[in-house]
């Protein structure tokens, strides 16, 4: 089989590298969120964790300790899709500008470009 010819990597801005760097200093994640009931109705849990799993959602009462624990947990996860959106916008806007590009008729887009 014959090796994938690939173009050279263009030097990886401060601002990436920074982001990289961030994103390896992330302790523990987790999906769904977290609810605190001041007052539980009906008997219910006062801690619960929510998320997605196979299209259903599934709830899960929770000790304190767990709640704190998923909170950050959670709070991690979202500060990593944050970090990730913006690293993805930085590398499409290297390439586009660093990498030679092919002849348009009109220029394209913010939106079509990933830049937005």
């Amino acid at each position: 089989m014959k090796p994938i010819k690939t173009a050279a990597q263009p030097p990886m801005p401060a601002s990436y590298r920074r982001l990289c760097a961030q994103l390896g200093r992330t302790g523990w994640i987790a999906l769904g969120s977290v609810l605190e009931r001041k007052v539980p109705r009906g008997g219910g849990p006062r801690y619960q964790w929510s998320r997605r799993v196979e299209g259903k959602t599934i709830s899960v009462a929770l000790s304190y300790e767990q709640f704190l624990w998923l909170k950050a947990a959670i709070t991690n996860q979202r500060q990593i899709e944050t970090l990730i959106r913006r690293m993805h916008r930085l590398t499409l806007a290297s390439m586009w500008k660093s990498l030679p590009s092919t002849t348009r008729r009109k220029r394209l887009g913010k939106k079509t470009l990933g830049l937005n």
